[in-house]
C-alpha cells in the first residue's frame, strides 16, 4: 500500500504565484482617467471663491484699519477731518485688491492641485 504525500510543489508554486501578483507594480492609467481624477481633485473644491471672500474680507480689514480721515489742507494750512465717505471708499478699494489676490491665489492652488495628482496618477502613485 502506498502512502499519501502531498502534493507541496503545487501548493508552493500557487502562494509563489499569489505572492507576484500582489506584489507587482501598479501600472498608470490612461491618461483621459488621470486628466479627470485632476480635475475632481482641483476644481471640485472651490478654492478660487474661497480664496476671493476671505481676501476681500482682509482687504477690507486692511483698508479701515490703514484709512486716513485727516486731509492737509493748504490753503489754510492745517488739518481737518474728512466725512466717512473717504474711509468707506478705503475699504471698498482694500476689498476689491484682497478678492483680486484672494481669487489668484485660490487658481494658482488649484494649478498646483491638478499638477500634482496628474502626476502621482500617471507615475502610478494612488491615493
Amino acid at each position: 500500500m502506498t502512502r499519501y504525500r502531498p502534493k507541496r510543489n503545487l501548493l508552493t508554486i500557487a502562494a509563489l504565484a499569489v505572492a507576484c501578483v500582489v506584489a507587482m507594480p501598479a501600472y498608470a492609467q490612461s491618461e483621459s482617467e488621470c486628466r479627470a481624477r485632476a480635475e475632481r481633485e482641483a476644481y471640485g473644491s472651490g478654492r478660487v471663491l474661497g480664496g476671493a471672500a476671505a481676501g476681500a474680507a482682509t482687504g477690507a480689514a486692511i483698508g479701515a484699519v490703514v484709512s486716513n480721515d485727516r486731509h492737509y489742507n493748504r490753503r489754510y494750512d492745517r488739518y481737518y477731518d474728512r466725512r466717512s465717505d473717504k474711509r468707506r471708499k478705503d475699504v471698498r478699494k482694500g476689498a476689491a485688491i484682497g478678492a483680486v489676490v484672494g481669487g489668484t491665489a485660490g487658481a494658482v492652488r488649484n494649478s498646483q492641485a491638478y499638477n500634482r495628482v496628474y502626476d502621482d496618477c500617471m507615475a502610478g502613485r494612488y491615493r
